[in-house]
């Protein structure tokens, strides 16, 4: 689906849908919102998928995968042949998020976008990798829609094939360095607020990631009310291709999982296209990175998790999916007051 004809079908959530499951949360038997962020999250499932039956036992991870032309300047603990390493280690299950994906009953569909050689994830390629942004645009603006229309592309796919919530991830040496520049961007803070060491980097390392972001911002001035100016100036193609995924969860009304910065980056950046979006969204973690917390306040998010990750890949967003499990098991379990012969909780006045 091309991206002007999807952001015309995006809906606001379904009010009815979001009260019958906040009753049915308030007529089980446990003192009222008792379980706090885990009732709100499937009220706010209810309302993405317009129904208070809640299904979200098929669950995805979509990483989208692409590497950066920026690593030219020496911002990387790594070298680029990492990118491809991990790709095909997700389908191995040697990868981290793979694994956690066995482990939480989640599928793994990981997506080229712009790895920078061939790999045998599935093929969306775009380009071998994007342009240097310290001296060109990563990306043209038309690749940047492209990207785009690729994250909605597979969420449409997902969703034919039953699945009832989808976690985003990505893969791509060099994609903490796009991510701050577009968050430092879109949120207008300085680069060294956006900034951390990624994947290990030095402290020499670190000032080397600010100094080519700064170059870059300056050099191309990408506008901050327009996302995809700005990811297609200082961004990247996995970047570009997470928006796309949660615009797609707002076109398709599946809710789709927040993981760590350069996801949220993602989420920034979607929401920058259309504020509605944000509504589809769900937060897993605070990322560690410096980021982390301010770009889930900038989407209006409270974050269940706090453990200190800062991985990638979608790891965070995979362990929002066990307390998904757990809630929903109560929601059904539970029997409501009168069948357990107690007299139901009212609101304190």
């Amino acid at each position: 689906m091309k991206l002007e004809e999807a952001l015309k079908k995006i809906e606001p959530l379904d009010e009815t849908a979001m009260d019958v499951c906040k009753k049915r949360w308030d007529a089980i038997a446990h003192p009222l919102h008792s379980l706090g962020k885990l009732e709100d999250m499937l009220v706010q499932i209810s309302g993405i998928t317009g129904s208070a039956d809640i299904d979200v036992r098929k669950k995805a991870l979509v990483p989208m995968c692409a590497d950066n032309g920026v690593v030219e300047e020496g911002v990387t603990q790594t070298g680029q042949e990492i990118t491809a390493l991990v790709c095909e280690n997700f389908l191995q299950t040697k990868a981290v998020s793979s694994i956690m994906c066995k482990s939480v009953g989640a599928e793994i569909f990981p997506v080229d976008v712009g790895v920078a050689s061939n790999v045998s994830i599935l093929n969306r390629k775009i380009a071998y990798g994007t342009k240097n942004m310290v001296k060109e645009p990563a990306m043209t603006k038309e690749q940047a829609v492209q990207a785009i229309e690729t994250g909605i592309e597979m969420v449409e796919t997902l969703k034919a094939k039953g699945y009832g919530i989808i976690a985003t991830g990505e893969m791509g040496i060099g994609n903490t360095t796009t991510s701050s520049a577009v968050a430092s961007v879109i949120l207008k803070r300085p680069v060294e607020e956006m900034t951390g060491r990624g994947a290990g980097l030095s402290s020499e390392g670190l000032n080397r990631k600010i100094t080519a972001i700064k170059k870059a911002v300056a050099l191309h001035k990408p506008d901050p009310e327009d996302g995809i100016d700005v990811v297609s100036k200082v961004g990247g193609f996995d970047i570009a291709g997470i928006a796309g995924l949660f615009i797609g969860g707002a076109v398709y009304k599946v809710p789709i999982v927040i993981d760590g910065v350069i996801s949220a980056v993602g989420a920034l950046v979607a929401a920058t296209i259309c504020p509605q979006c944000k509504d589809y969204m769900l937060a897993s973690h605070v990322s560690k990175e410096p980021a982390g917390q301010l770009l889930l306040e900038s989407l209006g998010k409270e974050a269940p998790l706090h453990c200190d990750m800062c991985l990638g890949e979608g790891t965070g967003a995979l362990n929002l999916y066990p307390l998904l499990d757990t809630a929903v098991a109560v929601y059904y379990g539970m029997s409501d007051f009168s069948g357990i012969g107690m007299e139901a909780y009212v609101p304190l006045q």
